[in-house]
């Protein structure tokens, strides 16, 4: 792997350079509000809980929490196979028939 590929995937991992050495060895907490800037305009608090969307949100949590979905795949795998083995079955006759 080249250097700058494994650079480049690291770089969300590696938090921005915001305070150099030369600030944190001053002594003086004037030189640390770049830091203080940055980490002032982190949100704070637990995160905030979203909400489930999609087939989750509708059939699965809530209210509306019901078993229509698995229902369906049963009844679509069931649907699936019967279709397939009439096929065959078809196929199979078509050449002998009696």
């Amino acid at each position: 792997m080249q250097p700058s590929l494994i650079r480049r995937q690291l770089g969300g991992l590696v938090p921005p350079k915001v305070a150099s050495p030369s600030l944190l060895s001053s002594g003086s907490g004037a030189g640390l509000s770049p830091l203080v800037n940055f980490y002032s305009k982190l949100p704070k608090g637990p995160a905030p809980a979203s909400a489930a969307s999609g087939i989750k949100g509708r059939f699965f949590n809530g209210k509306n929490a019901s078993g229509a979905p698995f229902a369906l795949l049963i009844a679509g795998i069931f649907g699936l196979g019967y279709t397939i083995d009439y096929q065959m079955h078809l196929k199979h006759h078509k050449n002998h028939a009696h």
